[in-house]
């Protein structure tokens, strides 16, 4: 599938012509995208620390952010499953039950959905039109009432019959959904609230500053604001919906810019040299995460 995307967003931009791009791109914008894509996992392995200690857990701040690193490389690999993967690191070298720090993951990850909700809501207002478009006119109601109401049925069902297991792979389930709710919850018991808030805003500002100050690499690119905002939810939908964005990450932020009036050549070069960038950070810092990981806890 990541191949196909690949060929289909390089149909509108030959190798050739991306590379000269790659050339004439001027650095000094990237590597400051670079740097507040930095400042962002540190603040969100920093955040982590404060769901975690109203279940007790102090965890060292460098296992969280390598944690952290270690998960964005493996949903590279499987779509997801850097949250369990983060959740294990923590279980092995902090002796957090995996269960707990799972829960504590979904809580964070409840709390980034609220963010993008309300950038989603900024570029309603800005870009009413085209959100309008692209949500509510596709949007049917009588599928999704369908759909929530057989799975509130089937949840009051499956909690029904986990809830009366005293033995068996029923109380396994039992026991880990116990963790996971009180990973969940974790984040209302917590000390720091304003805290955890402030660093949840601060990692979705620093993600579109990261997006905003990328677009000035590439000569003659200018997108409004709204389009920033419209690219940027495009690119992290993409991200959410393949391996970190391989292939799809151009082509919808090249769409989102081609609203704009946006030439698709220099769109989906900056689609690529952003996708590419970041990629690399993530697979530099996570792989040398991965290594360096044993190392600091052996010798701690």
């Amino acid at each position: 599938m990541g191949g196909f995307l690949v060929w289909y967003s390089l149909s509108d931009i030959s190798v050739e012509t991306l590379g000269t791009y790659f050339k004439k791109a001027k650095y000094s914008w990237i590597f400051l995208g670079l740097f507040f894509g930095v400042l962002s996992h540190l603040s969100r392995a920093y955040r982590w620390l404060f769901v975690l200690e109203p279940m007790g857990y102090k965890p060292k701040f460098l296992n969280s952010v390598m944690a952290v690193l270690i998960g964005y490389l493996v949903n590279f690999a499987v779509p997801r499953a850097g949250e369990v993967s983060r959740a294990g690191v923590m279980t092995n070298y902090e002796k957090i039950p995996f269960e707990k720090g799972f829960g504590t993951i979904v809580a964070e990850r409840i709390a980034d959905l609220i963010m993008m909700f309300l950038v989603i809501i900024v570029a309603l207002f800005i870009e009413f039109d085209f959100i309008y478009n692209l949500v509510f006119k596709n949007f049917d109601p009588l599928k999704l009432a369908i759909a929530l109401t057989l799975l509130i049925i089937g949840f009051i069902v499956f909690t029904k019959y986990v809830k009366k297991a005293s033995s068996g792979f029923l109380l396994k389930i039992k026991n880990f959904f116990t963790g996971l709710l009180e990973g969940v919850t974790s984040i209302f018991r917590m000390k720091k609230k304003w805290a955890f808030i402030f660093h949840t805003v601060f990692i979705w500002v620093m993600y579109v500053c990261m997006f905003w100050a990328t677009i000035p690499a590439i000569e003659g690119l200018e997108v409004p604001f709204g389009g920033i905002l419209i690219g940027f939810i495009a690119g992290g939908l993409s991200i959410a919906a393949t391996n970190g964005g391989i292939g799809l990450y151009p082509i919808a932020v090249a769409g989102a810019f081609a609203l704009f009036k946006v030439s698709a050549e220099p769109a989906t070069a900056f689609g690529w040299i952003m996708w590419t960038t970041q990629t690399a950070m993530m697979v530099v810092f996570g792989g040398l995460s991965f290594l360096f990981l044993p190392i600091y806890n052996r010798i701690k």
